[in-house]
């Protein structure tokens, strides 16, 4: 055959890069016997097959026409209303409130990814500056390099995202004048996706202020997206045990989005996610969204706001706390007992979600191609490497002794396995 040319592909997908994890998930579905620790995947067993069977008649006979045709870009009206409802529920159970806003600025995607890339797309030229933490969900740092976008970073402890480290960040982009670059500071909050942690509720107005301080020096706004995908996911039940967030905070919400999703509390398969937005942005990112899709699925809004409405969504997340809070329980345990006493090695404990972050000690490498991932294998186990959850800021080199440990598929029992054959794996590389 004739050599044909290749087709003339954009700069924005020539600058995207494959997602590292799916590798990594090939590999687990390819051999059932490899215990996967690696996939963010949610719990197969409590996905709410009941729920969704139980309404679904009633969906198609009271609304079967309305269901089943295109509805409009923002959101279905009900939905938006349930789900303005549910945050200022969970504002109010940490002693907050919503304040100047309603179900006008709440925004319906598909999946909160697609929120995500809309504010990437509305809000960033080429070269603009984005706020992570370090290390951040690797998902969205990798979808921003095809914006163009340059990840700059804040190192966490385990109340999260450092303030002090922030204000530095921000005071030498200042002085080097490339604050004017900086549009967005994008942060997991809850349970952070990738090492569990939750930013404490005693940093989020001194981070809001900071944010306020800058944007008036750089003459925008910087918008903090708080990404809650995990937020319901807390395992204590108690008032205070999840924080509120940014937006309790942001009085007049011209600074912060919240974005969350129905994919981590109820089921992926509705691939339905949403965003409180500051009223300057609703326009848009309806109009970047309209664009795309007309809408998200209007059966699955349907099915939302019924579930939502008649508490069975609420009923369905305590029962999600439950299962995740014993697979969570099962890792750090079998952590504490196959790692501990091993110099140099620590880990996170999650108070919710479905990560722990194990950190190895300093010289050992878990990256791709690393004699440690080849003995993990062999042990029939896998892991994320920390190496791919670390932004690529061009002013940090990403540590390779780093594991993000994800516990959604696994039950408790395997949860715990995994961590043995780890630690069998270790002492294969270390000489122990």
């Amino acid at each position: 055959m004739p050599n044909t040319p290749s087709f003339p592909l954009s700069q924005a997908s020539r600058a995207g890069s494959p997602q590292p994890i799916n590798e990594l998930i090939a590999l687990a579905l390819a051999d059932p016997s490899i215990i996967s620790l690696a996939a963010g995947l949610v719990d197969y067993k409590t996905l709410p097959v009941e729920i969704v069977s139980a309404h679904s008649p009633g969906i198609l006979e009271k609304h079967g026409q309305a269901a089943l045709q295109y509805g409009v870009t923002g959101g279905l009206p009900a939905l938006q209303r349930e789900i303005f409802l549910h945050l200022s529920r969970l504002e109010e159970a940490a002693g907050h409130k919503l304040e100047h806003c309603g179900p006008a600025q709440v925004v319906v995607t598909t999946g909160s990814q697609q929120l995500l890339h809309i504010l990437a797309e509305i809000l960033l030229d080429r070269g603009d500056i984005v706020v992570t933490c370090w290390p951040s969900y690797f998902v969205y740092t990798q979808a921003l390099a095809s914006f163009g976008a340059v990840p700059r970073s804040v190192d966490m402890d385990e109340h999260g995202i450092i303030p002090e480290r922030l204000e530095a960040l921000l005071a030498e982009l200042h002085a080097a004048g490339q604050l004017p670059r900086v549009k967005m500071a994008y942060l997991v909050t809850y349970h952070q996706n990738p090492t569990g942690i939750t930013l404490c509720a005693q940093r989020k107005p001194v981070i809001l202020e900071i944010i306020k301080h800058y944007s008036a020096l750089a003459g925008h706004r910087i918008v903090i997206v708080e990404d809650a995908a995990y937020r319901e996911l807390a395992f204590s039940g108690e008032p205070g045990a999840t924080p509120p967030s940014f937006r309790a905070f942001d009085k007049t919400g011209e600074h912060t989005v919240i974005a969350q999703t129905f994919s981590k509390p109820f089921a992926p398969g509705v691939k339905t996610g949403y965003g409180l937005l500051p009223l300057a942005l609703v326009g848009p990112v309806m109009q970047a969204k309209g664009g795309r899709d007309f809408g998200s699925s209007n059966l699955c809004q349907h099915l939302l706001a019924s579930v939502m409405a008649n508490g069975d969504f609420d009923a369905h997340v305590k029962r999600l706390k439950a299962a995740y809070a014993a697979k969570g329980a099962a890792v750090v345990c079998a952590l504490e007992k196959h790692f501990a006493g091993v110099q140099g090695v620590s880990w996170s404990r999650p108070a919710g979600g479905m990560y722990v972050w194990l950190t190895l000690p300093a010289g050992a490498d878990t990256g791709p191609g690393s004699a440690f991932l080849k003995a993990a294998m062999d042990e029939k186990v896998i892991y994320v490497p920390g190496v791919f959850c670390f932004p690529a800021d061009p002013a940090r080199t990403a540590p390779v002794n780093t594991i993000r440990l994800a516990y959604g598929v696994t039950d408790p029992a395997q949860a715990a396995e995994g961590v043995r054959r780890l630690r069998a794996a270790w002492k294969k590389v270390s000489g122990e």
